[in-house]
């Protein structure tokens, strides 16, 4: 199942092709972009590659996953953002991941924004979480522009991790 194709004002979410590879193993290699992501290490080009294939594959067994986010004037990739929630993770969650040059324009907000329409309209989802570190003050930032609150904390990756939530409302549009 190829992820669908969910369209904003300056951005395209749609599936992870083969032609990302350069551009999202260029993101995965700066720590400043890795620093708060998982273990807070950067990716090899082939762990980026894996980590791709993760996303594409997690939207065929379970019918959601990462979108592959670019900016609808260039088709240039910016990043990532989408929802995760393999066997023994906290819960459903949603995240992101934007390259450097593409911090601080609202990209990450305007795609997330979607993406929860989209969780709570066509997955009919109740709750959705975001993972975020303590000092990832940016990611917490956003998680609020999102109307999440924070709900808790969990070990994730050897590191305390913030439970984000927000849940469905009726007539909520994110």
């Amino acid at each position: 199942m190829d992820a669908p194709i969910l369209e904003t004002a300056r951005l395209r979410l749609r599936s992870f092709r083969p032609a990302d590879l350069e551009t999202y193993a260029s993101f995965c290699a700066d720590p400043e972009v890795m620093r708060y992501i998982a273990s807070g290490v950067t990716l090899t080009r082939a762990d980026s590659w894996r980590q791709m294939a993760f996303f594409v594959g997690h939207w065929g067994l379970l019918g959601y996953g990462i979108w592959a986010v670019e900016r609808r004037d260039t088709g240039e990739l910016i990043g990532r953002v989408g929802f995760l929630h393999p066997p023994g993770w906290p819960d459903f969650e949603i995240g992101w991941l934007l390259g450097r040059p593409f911090w601080g324009q609202g990209y990450a907000l305007e795609a997330s924004r979607v993406a929860l329409r989209y969780a709570f309209e066509e997955l009919r989802r109740e709750r959705v979480i975001s993972l975020i570190r303590p000092d990832n003050h940016a990611s917490i930032k956003l998680a609020g522009a999102l109307g999440e609150r924070l709900s808790g904390e969990v070990e994730l990756f050897g590191s305390t991790a913030l439970i984000y939530e927000i849940t469905a409302r009726p007539g909520r549009v994110a």
